[in-house]
């Protein structure tokens, strides 16, 4: 497991400054993407801000911002689609600004998106630059921004607000933050139902610090036998090389966590905020599931019985490999088809590269889990790669390529690619937009 999962690190001064040509680079990519749906709308004699907000799944927060749980769509078929599959955080705050403000539910919807895409931006940035650097992670930010679908990030869905929590959690985690990061990934937990990757990933450190704190102490009760031998090839604890100066070494150097206190097994109140932070995670997602079950009487797993209203489930990908696999029935679906295996095979490809650059265990477990749940998931095709759009921790090894680059030659790469995202957006908000 990389080192670098729990290196506790202090907050360092002038962070937002740090951060800034990530931010100003996102919004710049976000406020294309806005103009040129404007435009496009405006031709085909649409509103642009109604696409945002008043569409799919945003017309369904909304409902439940103003009306509460308990509306439900009965459909010839005889399925049943109920609001109580959607998580209420994002209504909960749509409410709010309504509130306070003279904006309307929907209105707070699209605000809580620009708001939560600016702090996902952050948090992605915090991330990537937490364990590659600064360059990696203003790269990793406009990756991010450019997806096909980044339009989905300036809606009125919770997809922005997710992946923000879920950032910062992850960032918490890396740092040390525990409380922290199972606080974000409880609020994660209320925001979508992929909030079980957030909570796979603060468990999967959370246990793996446990062991390797067992382990060190089992390693300090066995008495060391003295060495005669001088080991010729060993080098300065820091890796200098010979004849440079050394500082002091990784293992000599006094790490604080960002509370202050000491970091090791023995630190006096590590192992509590661990443990308080794995109990915090999950409390989101079991807390909400558990409600709708009691309120539908259907029992602890009464929230499955709703997503199977909407004929969605987890089949562990068999009926999206029969949605592929339909696309090679007929010439003209061939493409599609092509395109959908080519776009799975590069999905695989880089997590396969972020394994093989060592992440750390919690961005390989989360990414794991966001990808593994849309691609299993059996309904909604053509949704998955707007549910694939928070598992940031993909594009890291093609942030680390762009941050090897000199800028000029990034910014060849990533601008027409902005220009082609902000493109494909606005033509499909106006054509068959995300179900």
């Amino acid at each position: 497991m990389n080192v670098l999962e729990t290196r506790a690190a202090p907050v360092r001064p002038g962070a937002l400054r740090r951060a800034a040509p990530a931010l100003l680079g996102y919004a710049a990519v976000r406020a294309l993407g806005l103009v040129v749906l404007a435009l496009w709308s405006e031709a085909r004699g649409k509103d642009a801000y109604t696409l945002l907000t008043a569409r799919w799944d945003a017309l369904w927060y909304t409902r439940v911002a103003e009306l509460g749980y308990g509306y439900e769509v009965r459909l010839p078929n005889g399925d049943v689609h109920s609001n109580l599959a959607f998580f209420p955080l994002l209504p909960w705050l749509e409410r709010l600004v309504a509130a306070v403000s003279p904006l309307s539910p929907a209105d707070g919807g699209f605000v809580v998106s620009l708001l939560a895409s600016l702090a996902a931006a952050w948090g992605i940035f915090a991330v990537a630059d937490h364990v590659y650097g600064r360059r990696a992670g203003v790269c990793a930010v406009l990756l991010w921004a450019v997806l096909p679908v980044g339009v989905v990030q300036s809606m009125a869905y919770s997809e922005s607000l997710f992946t923000a929590l879920a950032a910062w959690s992850l960032y918490a985690v890396l740092t040390g933050r525990w409380v922290t990061a199972g606080v974000l990934a409880g609020l994660a937990g209320l925001t979508r139902p992929v909030g079980l990757a957030v909570v796979a990933a603060v468990w999967a450190a959370g246990t793996a610090a446990f062991l390797r704190d067992r382990s060190a102490e089992g390693a300090e009760s066995v008495p060391r036998r003295p060495s005669f031998v001088r080991q010729r090839s060993a080098g300065p604890a820091d890796g200098a090389r010979a004849g440079e100066r050394a500082g002091p070494s990784a293992t000599a150097r006094r790490v604080r966590t960002p509370d202050g206190a000491r970091r090791g097994p023995r630190a006096p109140g590590v192992r509590v905020r661990r443990a308080l932070g794995m109990l915090l995670a999950p409390l989101g997602t079991a807390g909400y599931v558990l409600w709708v079950g009691h309120r539908t009487g259907s029992g602890p797993l009464g929230y499955l019985d709703v997503q199977a209203g909407w004929r969605n489930g987890f089949d562990g990908g068999y009926a999206f490999a029969r949605f592929v696999a339909g696309k090679f029935t007929s010439l003209p679906s061939v493409p599609a088809g092509l395109g959908l295996l080519l776009g799975v095979g590069l999905l695989m490809w880089l997590y396969v590269v972020c394994v093989r650059q060592r992440q750390p265990l919690p961005l390989l477990v989360y990414a794991g889990v966001v990808t593994a749940l849309a691609l299993c998931a059996s309904s909604y095709f053509g949704s998955k790669p707007r549910l694939l759009m928070p598992a940031f921790p993909l594009l890291l090894p093609l942030a680390l390529a762009l941050a090897r680059l000199r800028t000029p030659r990034s910014a060849l790469v990533l601008g027409p690619v902005a220009v082609a995202s902000a493109v494909y957006g606005a033509f499909w908000l106006n054509g068959s937009g995300p179900p």
